[in-house]
């Protein structure tokens, strides 16, 4: 059981988020700290019933804490908590899943806008001055949306998202998911993960949307990129070792697809000596996709919400993982 609120305390460990100003705002009555480095978490972590936190963990922290009741993931992903260890410790937690669906969907479709109608090559022009001339190579000219297939890997909160922004550009929508009568509705069609291997040979662009887990973890191969159009494009804003990379870049540099529209990589920040920084047919962004203004009070409702329940000596949390 937690404490009772008056003698609560939360720690918010982001590097940059400012979780705990948002939240001292709302004059809850409980009490917390912000934390902004690993030195300082593993310093303070003792002192906390609550730990929002997500790219500062790591499973360490379990030992210099006795207090620790429940762990409140900032982020959608929870694959860098040991579960078996926090059940054992009668720790909970809960992820931050669809906290950010709107802002991720929006931002892989302006990925596939980007790739699509060259706007890379077009700001690289600017950046030199240079007024490109008409272009009498077909294949090389910019590209409309209207007819193409888009294959959503994950048709969940964030892939339904997306799938819905794609028909409004008139694509064609095939989504993938562990349960297709969940996704009934969403996409043209909607077929198990399982037959990922039959459906890449028709897209025009592959969107990954689905968690990082064991399934998922290097979903996208070499052997996936081979059954991928030499025009089609690979957009991935979900996690980057849902692709093997060097099996990735391989592809890209032979040019066996058309380019990548990449927000996250296998690790983060990308090495400088990646080749992906120097590719013209590949766009990065610094895992901001789910970057909003109003992404620190949405954290916080969840966290409220899950607080709430656990006073009410409820088994169920929202979004719950452990």
């Amino acid at each position: 059981m937690l404490p009772s609120r008056d003698k609560l305390s939360i720690c918010f460990a982001h590097v940059a988020y400012r979780l705990h100003e948002r939240f001292s705002t709302l004059d809850t009555g409980i009490g917390g700290f912000a934390v902004r480095d690993p030195a300082t978490l593993a310093e303070r972590v003792g002192e906390a019933d609550v730990l929002v936190i997500s790219g500062l963990w790591h499973n360490g922290l379990l030992d210099r804490t006795d207090r620790l009741r429940f762990v409140q993931s900032i982020g959608a992903g929870t694959d860098q908590f040991p579960r078996d260890e926090l059940v054992k410790r009668g720790i909970r937690l809960a992820s931050a899943r669809g906290v950010n669906a709107r802002a991720v969907a929006e931002h892989a479709m302006a990925l596939i806008l980007a790739l699509s109608r060259r706007l890379p090559e077009a700001r690289d022009n600017q950046a030199k001055r240079a007024w490109r001339g008409m272009i009498g190579d077909l294949a090389e000219r910019e590209d409309d949306l209207g007819g193409k297939t888009l294959l959503v890997v994950g048709l969940g909160d964030i892939g339904g998202r997306l799938a819905r922004l794609a028909k409004a550009f008139d694509m064609r929508v095939v989504g993938l998911r562990r349960d297709p009568a969940a996704g009934r509705g969403l996409a043209d069609a909607v077929h198990p993960m399982r037959e990922l291997d039959n459906l890449l040979f028709e897209a025009d662009f592959v969107a990954l949307t689905c968690p990082l887990t064991r399934e998922t973890e290097n979903l996208i191969d070499s052997e996936g990129l081979g059954q991928m159009k030499r025009s089609g494009f690979l957009i991935n804003v979900a996690r980057g070792r849902v692709v093997d990379e060097e099996a990735l870049v391989e592809a890209l540099a032979a040019r066996r697809i058309a380019g990548a529209g990449l927000d996250v990589t296998a690790e983060e920040p990308l090495a400088p000596n990646s080749p992906l920084w120097s590719m013209p047919h590949v766009l990065i962004t610094p895992h901001t996709a789910g970057e909003t203004r109003h992404y620190e009070d949405n954290v916080i409702e969840i966290l409220r919400d899950n607080l709430d329940r656990l006073w009410r000596g409820e088994q169920e949390l929202r979004n719950q993982v452990v």
